[in-house]
């Protein structure tokens, strides 16, 4: 899907506007780390604060035109867009797992991979589905549930089995010729998506290898119960129906809406529920979304007065001031995008941000057009993947019942894959490319 966002002031800079992201980090992050407890400080408590905060801090507009701005964030297209993947995903997830579709599928992955690669499979399993559709959103809501099913069935941590499907989804985010991140990193910088594609994956591949090398390791003690139930095939049937649509390129919501009609039928046919109980079960799913809903409305209110009030620009211009040589040109685009995505929450709004700015800085100290469009897309994708109000990050946690700070923590993929990035910078690799 093609994402689109209103081009910011740019004659408004002003660092204080950033102090209301510092509130909420102080008061969720650093608080939680001081106590040594991520659930006593409510993450949706931490945006309520930060985001009376920012209106507080807020000059120039009255009070009510202030609340209206904050409204304005919230209700950006992408935010609703959102929601509506976030109900039909819920909806999805409880009525799947009510007619027995996850447990067949857990049941059917037990059965194929043998006890070591349990992990790596799973790792394995999330490129492939995310290169294929292009979204790690679709992949996390297609595998965190089993994963998570896997964790129960092999008495492992839940929080590490995750973040092995939020690692993988990731990957095929970055690489994929059809994602959002591609699309809007090549057409800003003014290159093909092949040549973005090659640069991009002689950085992406040696991280990924040395993961799924870690995950067979990890995978050498796990062992599969031998009391594995029987496969119930007539329940998988939802999830290749979500996996084939969604690899066939159809929009995530049709594919959840797809997904969901599917189970209602399957569940009602083999007496797992009525039609009531599908009801019931869809009910459930989207109430269990409501504090991730939430959550994303404030993301998005809070971060328009931060981009309101020069937060966003403020950023742009400061790092751009002591730009010397082509490396720290290629590091200076690297912070730009990923202080843009650190601020909004987007991979795909934080390219289409700073993507002019950071093509400017590549023409002037004569940085690759594809080197730069891979920083771009690498950059906001590792970003992304750790912020823990991230929508890929909070439909994570809402799957799996725990903490976004606890899958943090198990990140090896996004962690490997900025290290290579901030190695191919420093290092000028590939050749080809810098």
């Amino acid at each position: 899907m093609t994402l689109h966002k209103q081009p910011f002031d740019t004659n408004k800079s002003n660092g204080w506007a950033l102090t209301p992201l510092l509130v909420f980090l102080c008061l969720y992050l650093v608080t939680s780390l001081i106590i040594n407890d991520f659930y006593k400080v409510p993450i949706t408590v931490a945006f309520l604060v930060s985001s009376v905060y920012a209106i507080i801090i807020t000059k120039g507009l009255s009070l009510n035109d202030r609340i209206l701005q904050y409204s304005k964030g919230a209700a950006d297209t992408n935010i609703m867009l959102m929601i509506w993947i976030f109900i039909l995903a819920g909806a999805f997830a409880q009525s799947a797992k009510d007619m027995g579709a996850i447990d067949a599928t857990v049941n059917l992955t037990l059965y194929l991979l043998p006890d070591n690669l349990l992990f790596a499979g799973i790792f394995l399993a999330s490129c492939f589905i995310s290169l294929s559709i292009g979204t790690s959103v679709g992949t996390i809501v297609a595998l965190v549930p089993i994963a998570t099913g896997i964790a129960a069935k092999t008495n492992t941590d839940i929080s590490f089995v995750t973040a092995i499907v939020v690692g993988g989804a990731f990957f095929g985010d970055n690489l994929s010729f059809i994602s959002d991140t591609t699309i809007a990193a090549t057409r800003t910088q003014g290159c093909v998506m092949r040549d973005k594609f090659r640069a991009n994956f002689m950085i992406a591949i040696p991280a990924a290898f040395f993961v799924l090398i870690f995950y067979i390791i990890s995978g050498l003690n796990t062992h599969i119960p031998a009391d594995v139930q029987s496969i119930e095939w007539i329940k998988i049937i939802p999830y290749i129906v979500v996996l084939s649509t969604a690899i066939a390129g159809m929009n995530v919501t049709l594919v959840l809406l797809l997904g969901l009609i599917s189970t209602g039928i399957i569940g009602v046919a083999s007496n797992d529920f009525d039609i009531f109980g599908y009801f019931g079960a869809m009910g459930n799913g989207i109430t269990g979304m409501g504090e991730l809903i939430i959550i994303t409305l404030m993301a998005g209110g809070l971060l328009e007065i931060i981009r309101y009030n020069g937060g966003i620009n403020y950023i742009l211009h400061h790092l751009t001031r002591h730009i010397r040589k082509k490396r720290g040109a290629e590091f200076c685009i690297a912070a730009l995008v990923s202080l843009a995505n650190f601020c909004t929450a987007n991979n795909t709004i934080a390219i289409i941000t700073v993507g002019p700015l950071a093509k400017s800085i590549a023409e002037k100290f004569h940085v690759d057009k594809r080197k730069s469009a891979s920083i771009l897309d690498t950059c906001s994708c590792i970003v992304q993947g750790i912020i823990p109000y991230g929508a890929q990050m909070l439909i994570a946690a809402e799957l799996s019942g725990i903490s976004p700070i606890n899958i943090i923590g198990h990140l090896y993929y996004p962690a490997a894959l900025g290290i290579a990035t901030l190695l191919s910078i420093q290092f000028r690799f590939p050749r080809k490319y810098s």
